[in-house]
C-alpha cells in the first residue's frame, strides 16, 4: 500500500509531459568533401548541399544536414578529421566526397584508396549508411593514370558494399562546351552546374535518407 502511494506521487511530482515519448531525433546527414562541395567561389546557398537541403525541406524531409567539406582538403586530410565528426553529430548517412585533390597533387593513387577505404569503414562501424561521389580526371593527366583513378571509387563501394555515384561532374565536365560551366580558374564548377551535379547525386542518396 505505501509502495503504491509512493509510486502515485512520485509520477505526480513529474513535470507535464515528461511521460510522454521524447520525440525523435532528426534523421542526420554528414557530407565530408572538399571544394566541390564546399561552395568555392560560389554565392552561398548555391552549391549542390545547400540545393539538397532546400530541396528536403520542399519535401518536408527532416534529415538534417551537416557541410563538413574544407576546400583544397585531400583523403588524408578527411580521415584524420572524421573520427571527430562522426563522435559529434552521430550521422546517420555519410556522402563522402573526396579525392580529386589527391590526383591534382600526384598523390599515390594507393594511399587514396586506403583512405577512402577506411573512412568508409570507420563510418560503418558508427552505425551511418556511406555514399562515395567518385570523380575523373582530364584527359591531359594520361589515359592510365585517369581510368585507375576513376575506378579505385568502384573498388572502394564494391569492397565495402557502399553505394556509389561514379562521376560526380557527368554532365558539366564532360560536355563540348564544358568551360561554361566552369569558374575562371577551370576547376570548380559555376553555379549553373550545380543543379545538374545534384542531380547525379540525388537518385543514389534518395535511398539512404528515406
Amino acid at each position: 500500500m505505501y509502495r503504491r502511494h509512493f509510486i502515485r506521487f512520485s509520477l505526480a511530482s513529474l513535470p507535464i509531459g515528461a511521460l510522454a515519448a521524447s520525440p525523435a531525433r532528426p534523421p542526420v546527414l554528414l557530407v565530408v568533401g572538399d571544394s566541390l562541395s564546399a561552395e568555392y567561389g560560389l554565392a552561398r546557398g548555391t552549391g549542390w548541399v545547400a540545393l539538397l537541403e532546400k530541396k528536403l525541406q520542399e519535401e518536408k524531409n527532416p534529415t538534417k544536414i551537416v557541410n563538413a567539406s574544407i576546400s583544397g582538403d585531400t583523403t588524408s586530410g578527411g580521415r584524420s578529421r572524421l573520427a571527430a565528426l562522426l563522435k559529434t553529430h552521430q550521422p546517420d548517412v555519410v556522402v563522402i566526397e573526396l579525392g580529386s585533390n589527391d590526383a591534382l597533387r600526384g598523390l599515390p593513387l594507393s594511399m587514396t584508396e586506403d583512405n577512402l577505404t577506411h573512412m568508409t569503414q570507420a563510418a560503418q562501424q558508427a552505425g551511418a549508411k556511406v555514399l562515395l561521389v567518385g570523380m575523373q580526371m582530364p584527359p591531359n593527366y594520361g589515359a592510365d593514370y585517369g581510368n585507375r583513378f576513376s575506378t579505385l571509387f568502384e573498388k572502394v563501394a564494391k569492397a565495402q558494399k557502399t553505394a556509389l555515384v561514379p562521376f560526380m561532374l557527368k554532365g558539366v565536365a564532360d560536355q563540348k562546351d564544358a568551360l561554361k560551366l566552369f569558374q575562371a580558374d577551370r576547376i570548380h564548377p559555376s553555379a549553373a552546374a550545380h543543379p545538374t551535379i545534384l542531380a547525379n547525386i540525388l537518385p543514389t542518396l534518395r535511398p539512404l535518407i528515406k
